[in-house]
């Protein structure tokens, strides 16, 4: 098809990164019905939707529009009204249930709008289906009858090399002890202990791995607890795009439901990631060598995230009940399959339930 003889969708969503990360699947199926894609995003994520050739990023400042005073939340919104007036669509998709966002999208001339809804089934996320599957059946206008698709995530290629070389031929083990917040929130809940990652970096360097710590600058708190223990500290270090290459450098990616599962997601690492509060059967990346632990067996309340919110918990109870030994048991596995050349299917390991999990305050 033709330039001009093509569709043409807007898509704003703008983050958090493992959202927008679960939402390119949905934006690849319209391509591939002959949309060119346009996608209004913050300047954070805007690197990895450029590492789409099909999608054409448009930048907005997510943290002028949510936090800036009344000056710079107009001149944020105004720099996107500009980029977008007298553009046509077909279609124009706000991926929010908060009105505002569809503000971005006002001058943008579209067929027909679309945008996220809690009273309509066929607009929401519905409870228990993975998000990836719920983005693309709103996109592609299907009803809320409709069967989960099991989309995988879209991986990126021809990365560059990391900057960090691997360390005399090591199995390389990344891990995300950090993240699980973003713009508006901080969602402690989610974190698997810093201290049960310390101890699972002690355990597999012992059996000669090179153990890389991933994350942002906001995650050099967690730094400290790991010192003298030979762990390579990249926190903080590295660009997004630096860090999807040291994660597919990887063999292995050990996380819990943050926005770094995503992007080991969309690279060639295998993952273990650990869950508690939030379903992984919504979340974890639906590929193969990705293996999700499911903390929380017999409680209640697991799972308490409703799609906007955590119930109150002070003590992270579900996620604590995944132990060290679990963890290992898996890497161990997933390096195993690795050096054979063969991979594991996608699966939800769920512990049996213990009675002595430790009820220290999450941080």
């Amino acid at each position: 098809m033709s330039a001009a003889g093509m569709k043409r969708v807007l898509i704003v969503k703008m983050g958090a990164i493992g959202d927008v990360v679960m939402a390119i699947p949905a934006a690849c199926a319209l391509h591939r019905e002959g949309y060119a894609v346009d996608w209004v995003c913050s300047g954070s994520i805007a690197p990895v939707l450029r590492l789409y050739p099909w999608i054409n990023a448009i930048e907005a400042n997510e943290r002028a529009l949510l936090r800036g005073g009344a000056a710079e939340r107009v001149r944020a919104m105004a720099g996107v009204w500009r980029t977008l007036a007298g553009r046509r669509y077909d279609l124009c998709a706000t991926l929010y249930y908060d009105t505002r966002y569809a503000m971005l999208s006002w001058p943008a001339r579209a067929t027909r709008r679309i945008q996220m809804s809690w009273s309509d089934r066929n607009l929401s996320v519905l409870s228990g289906r993975h998000y990836t599957d719920e983005y693309a059946r709103i996109l592609l206008g299907r009803a809320d009858d409709e069967r989960p698709q099991q989309m995988a995530p879209i991986r990126v290629e021809n990365l560059e090399e990391p900057k960090l070389r691997r360390s005399n031929g090591r199995p390389r083990i990344a891990m995300v002890p950090g993240g699980a917040r973003n713009m508006l929130r901080d969602n402690p809940l989610r974190r698997w202990p810093v201290e049960q990652y310390v101890s699972t970096a002690k355990a597999l360097i012992s059996r000669g791995c090179e153990v890389v710590l991933v994350g942002g600058p906001e995650d050099t708190w967690v730094s400290e607890p790991f010192s003298g223990i030979g762990v390579v500290d990249a926190i903080g270090r590295c660009s997004l795009i630096e860090t999807l290459a040291l994660l597919n450098s990887a063999e292995v990616t050990v996380t819990h439901d943050t926005g770094p599962l995503h992007l080991a997601g969309i690279t060639s690492t295998a993952i273990v990631a650990i869950f508690g509060p939030t379903r992984p059967h919504s979340f974890m990346p639906q590929r193969e060598n990705c293996v999700a632990l499911w903390g929380g067996e017999g409680f209640a309340c697991r799972p308490c995230y409703d799609g906007r919110d955590f119930a109150p918990c002070s003590h992270n109870g579900c996620v604590r009940q995944v132990t060290e030994a679990m963890v290992l048991t898996e890497v161990e596995r997933l390096l195993e399959a690795r050096q054979a050349g063969t991979g594991i299917a996608p699966r939800v390991i769920v512990p049996e339930h213990t009675p002595t999990v430790r009820l220290e305050s999450a941080r």
